[in-house]
């Protein structure tokens, strides 16, 4: 039995290391936001299409408008329009101008558009009171995006932006990793519903609506929320329902009292202990082992707290690498605007709040940073993790932060 706290460094790179991406699935666009790529995204024509307009105005030919002041307009005739969707037919020959609007494809003989408002009518004439050079205000076919030019790497994680490129590219579908399935299990004959009346000793059950859209907000789809008893009996058997997902956070039961079952529990079933305590405040109890058919499993502190800060830094990584994303992409660099001292030889994880200071990122930690104060996450932006090694952080020293609300 490990007796050692496992640095919280060694500990992330334990769970990375034993975690791999899911299978791939094709996903239709409107269901890929908060997906991940699985393949690079390929643009199948050039993007925009057709040589268009940036704007309203006329079509010319530059050279026809060369000598035009505002004094002096060159005269043109209307020859024709070319609107959004419905090109001219015809081309620009000399000394013509065809109306065009924004987006519109510039007809063949022009090579320049010039802005409506350099421009007035005089009947069938347009008169221009600007000289413009060849392409102006012409976006070029290819301009953005060339055929077969790569839009998108795996891994990437699939906002509005990037699932509008994919649409904009021609692709109707992305192939994403697999979203993790995971099960949550709660511990302990303490628990009550939010709502139940509370009986002597009894605590609500906050875990169970604090962790999963934490789960879901880093990809994974919560499948199972149960509630194990403090037996052996009732726990191996939860355990053993929690495994048939592709993830199982326990949250819970995890130290060495003689109610906490999980360990032995996981033990039992076939799984794997990597590391079990941690030298991190909050959250020193924490347990990851490797469960049958190679299933991440974490041991989570039941403290509320504890478990959502173990939950961000441990598991959250793994979901993210296990749908191929960068478990560093939720990350920045700020520096703690106050004082703070930590405990010798463990880390910490402050809860801060963010606020745009002159050198960056300025974070100031929420308030009374105990365990137990389950406020000190409300407001909070992310955690400022001060390593190991280091006893006090002074202000304006740099620490980095993992982002509460990353998506």
């Amino acid at each position: 039995m490990p007796t050692e706290l496992m640095p919280i460094e060694r500990a992330c790179e334990l769970v990375l290391a034993r975690v791999s991406p899911l299978p791939s699935e094709e996903v239709a666009l409107r269901d890929c936001v908060g997906r991940h790529l699985a393949a690079d995204v390929a643009s199948g024509e050039d993007i925009p299409a057709f040589d268009n307009s940036a704007m309203d105005g006329y079509a010319v030919r530059s050279a026809d408008v060369a000598a035009a002041t505002a004094d002096r307009p060159a005269r043109l005739r209307l020859a024709g329009e070319s609107s959004a969707g419905h090109p001219a037919e015809a081309e620009v020959g000399a000394g013509e101008a065809f109306a065009i609007s924004t987006g519109a494809a510039v007809p063949g003989g022009a090579d320049a558009v010039v802005r409506v408002e350099d421009t007035s009518r005089d009947g069938e004439e347009v008169l221009v009171g600007a000289a413009v050079p060849g392409g102006n205000n012409i976006r070029r076919a290819g301009e953005d995006v060339r055929a077969g030019a790569r839009v998108l790497s795996a891994g990437a994680r699939l906002g509005a932006a990037e699932v509008g490129a994919i649409a904009a590219v021609g692709h109707p579908a992305a192939t994403c990793a697999r979203r993790p399935r995971l099960a949550l299990l709660l511990t302990g004959d303490e628990l009550v519903e939010p709502g139940e009346p509370l009986g002597p000793g009894q605590i609500r059950d906050s875990n169970a609506y604090a962790v999963p859209p934490l789960a879901e907000a880093a990809g994974a789809e919560v499948v199972s929320i149960e509630i194990a008893p403090d037996n052996h009996e009732g726990t191996l058997a939860a355990l053993d329902r929690a495994l048939r997902a592709d993830v199982v956070v326990v949250c819970g039961g995890i130290s060495v009292g003689e109610h906490d079952h999980v360990r032995p529990a996981l033990a039992e079933l076939g799984a794997e202990e990597v590391f079990w305590r941690v030298a991190l405040r909050p959250g020193k109890p924490t347990y990851f082992g490797i469960g049958p058919g190679g299933k991440p499993v974490f041991g989570l502190p039941g403290n509320p707290v504890s478990a959502m800060v173990t939950f961000l830094l441990f598991a959250r990584p793994a979901l993210i690498a296990m749908q191929g994303g960068d478990p560093a992409s939720h990350r920045v660099e700020a520096a703690l605007t106050e004082r703070y001292e930590t405990v010798a030889g463990r880390a910490e994880a402050i809860r801060v709040g963010l606020e745009a200071g002159r050198g960056g990122w300025e974070a100031t930690p929420t308030g009374p940073q105990g365990s137990h104060v389950l406020t000190s996450m409300i407001g909070a932006d992310g955690l400022a993790v001060v390593p190991t090694e280091v006893d006090v952080v002074e202000a304006g020293d740099p620490v980095t932060v993992e982002l509460l609300g990353w998506g």
